[in-house]
């Protein structure tokens, strides 16, 4: 039975089935607490890289921002891939992609924060607020079994993600033909409303990933994986912050 069917596609049963016997044999086993630890340090990167990037805004040195938000990106996006087709690398490379990712929220954050500073001040700060507030509480939910990661709920959630994918790839491919959708930008209803649906959908692939990482810790999975775990779970964080950001910016255009 696959017990690792995930949206985020950093945790998925075959990076888990190729990593069991042999190397947990050698190095120990996977544990939640330890993955949480490896959370907490990843997320302590970010928040350097992220601070970084920030001051360099806050300093009026807006080029150099610009170029680390840039390295942050493409930096990540390398660093992430790698990590997915090895995942025993990720207890290398992990660090390394929550610093580069760090680096390109802070740039990100800064811009929505200049940006909408008269028509909604401290978008940022909240964002960040509720980002942490849902985590807390879709933690708290699977927890508590209020929400279970059933095999009907985990194709709903992955199928779900698979669209958005889809369609935001699409809308990326029609803004190279100059074509855009106004509604994927505007503070519309219709263009509220996807925010909250890609928003939830984020959310509920947290319960995806703490159930893989309950699984992987129950089968055995090798010690490495707790890096890989905290990795996959860091990638649905990142993911959650930036769509509640782009909700809260719709909320400011329609002011």
């Amino acid at each position: 039975m696959e017990l690792f069917k995930s949206g985020n596609p950093t945790l998925t049963q075959k990076i888990f089935d190729k990593s069991y016997a042999h190397e947990a044999a050698m190095q120990g086993t996977m544990s939640v607490r330890g993955t949480i630890n490896k959370f907490g340090f990843l997320l302590l990167m970010i928040i350097g890289g992220a601070s970084y990037t920030w001051h360099l805004n806050e300093s009026l040195r807006q080029n150099e921002m610009y170029t680390f938000t840039m390295i942050g990106a493409f930096g990540g996006m390398i660093c992430a891939f790698a990590i997915i087709f090895k995942n025993n690398w990720a207890q290398y490379i992990a660090p390394l992609y929550a610093v580069l990712e760090g680096l390109f929220i802070g740039g990100i954050s800064a811009i929505f924060n200049e940006t909408f500073s008269k028509t909604y001040p401290g978008l940022v700060l909240q964002a960040v607020g509720l980002t942490f507030g849902v985590a807390i509480a879709m933690f708290l939910l699977y927890n508590f079994r209020v929400i279970k990661a059933t095999e009907k709920f985990k194709s709903v959630i992955i199928a779900a993600t698979l669209g958005i994918a889809i369609f935001y790839g699409l809308t990326m491919l029609l803004r190279l033909f100059n074509i855009t959708i106004p509604f994927m930008y505007d503070g519309s209803l219709l263009g509220v409303g996807i925010s909250l649906f890609v928003v939830a959908i984020a959310a509920l692939n947290l319960i995806l990933d703490f159930d893989m990482i309950e699984q992987g810790a129950e089968q055995g999975a090798p010690k490495y994986m707790e890096w890989y775990g905290a990795f996959g779970l860091m990638v649905t964080i990142v993911w959650l912050y930036i769509e509640i950001l782009k909700l809260l910016s719709r909320f400011a255009k329609r002011n």
